[in-house]
């Protein structure tokens, strides 16, 4: 089962200062929830012009509960208690052309439910053509268009049903060959049991749906808030409000400290 959202908004910025935002958006207020940012890969195309970048984020997330009272017990193992997800985000930059494309997905809990989202940046062409320098991370006028496009993909109950189909589907005669069986071979399945994983399929994707719709509103205006901090001071007040958010949420010690302290039954201090 797939389901797709689709959303377009604009930012009440240029271009160069919202994709400057973007790679500097966590940590802040609507995001408390993002733990870490790590650079995995980035690299300058000279002959594109085009900057190319992956980046890992551990996000402080658990599946809803809305999710896990559908699924048998003990299905996630230890992961439905860590808490804790990775989400895998790439993206390319063209700031001589005016636009980004990012694409973000999970790494955790795939076979219940993946989210793909994409999102395009553009700089709309009345700015290119008013824009001088063309580069300027200063946001004073001009917007910037953003599409974003998420796909949700629930596999559930699947798994078995492919096993089932690769047995039935060949049989070995030797090592050498191999005898595919007819098309109209197929795994013994009840209709409620048929029924029932799609139906799960169709819930889950649902609850996902409506998940991505206010994350994407906070996603927004986490960014608005690290625009509007370039805006009053520049990158100096970006970095200064990022050290206040990042200490606001976890202390002067940071998160690491605070789970390291955690993990060995040690009691924050008073």
């Amino acid at each position: 089962m797939v389901k797709f959202y689709e959303s377009c908004f604009s930012y009440d910025y240029p271009f160069p200062a919202v994709s400057l935002a973007y790679f500097l958006r966590y940590p802040n207020p609507y995001a408390k929830h993002v733990l870490s940012t790590d650079v995995i890969d980035r690299h300058f195309d000279s002959v594109s012009q085009r900057l190319y970048t992956t980046r890992l984020h551990l996000k402080r997330s658990k599946l809803p509960p809305t999710v896990l009272k559908l699924l048998p017990k003990g299905i996630l193992g230890s992961n439905s208690d860590s808490g804790q997800s990775y989400i895998l985000e790439k993206s390319i930059v063209d700031v001589k052309e005016g636009w980004m494309t990012t694409e973000t997905r999970n790494l955790e809990w795939t076979g219940i439910l993946s989210v793909i989202e994409k999102q395009s940046y553009i700089r709309p062409s009345r700015d290119i053509a008013s824009d001088v320098g063309g580069t300027s991370i200063e946001p004073q006028n001009g917007t910037t268009d953003v599409k974003t496009s998420t796909t949700f993909v629930s596999r559930f109950g699947q798994g078995g049903h492919r096993t089932a189909r690769r047995k039935a589907g060949v049989v070995s005669n030797n090592k050498d060959s191999a005898v595919e069986a007819p098309d109209d071979v197929q795994p013994k399945r009840g209709f409620l049991s048929s029924w029932s994983t799609s139906s799960l399929q169709r819930t889950i994707e649902a609850i996902g749906m409506r998940q991505t719709r206010e994350a994407l509103l906070k996603s927004k205006d986490g960014m608005n808030v690290v625009l509007g901090r370039m805006r009053s001071g520049g990158l100096v007040e970006v970095l200064e409000g990022m050290r206040k958010d990042r200490e606001a949420m976890y202390g002067p010690e940071g998160p690491w400290k605070r789970t390291w302290k955690h993990g060995r039954g040690i009691e924050d201090d008073e």
